[in-house]
């Protein structure tokens, strides 16, 4: 699997440094990225940050005297905002691998 590979030329700390770099990097960009789930026609808009942080709730007053509905409201957009996330975090690590899927079949 390695056959070719110096692997003694591979400095670990200066790898692992980039990793953090990345990371650090991802989290950064994820403050500056923005998610926003309407459900029930508008009555409730949910918005996240990248890093999957709660930065905008809009409750309609109507669902406020309804708390089944409003429950259901508000799970159906926290599971589509963090679906969009997730997907972008995806897709930004896919970018830094170069493309490269390991999960790929």
């Amino acid at each position: 699997m390695f056959e070719g590979i110096d692997l003694s030329k591979i400095n670990l700390n200066e790898m692992m440094g980039q990793v953090q770099e990345m990371a650090e990097k991802a989290k950064e960009d994820g403050k500056n990225k923005t998610f926003t789930s309407k459900v029930g026609g508008g009555m409730i808009e949910l918005s996240i940050n990248g890093n999957s942080e709660v930065i905008d709730l809009q409750i309609e007053d109507s669902l406020l005297e309804d708390k089944d509905s409003l429950q259901i409201l508000l799970i159906s957009a926290m599971n589509d905002v963090i679906k969009q996330s997730d997907e972008a975090k995806k897709a930004s690590a896919m970018n830094m691998m170069g493309g490269v899927n390991p999960f790929a079949k």
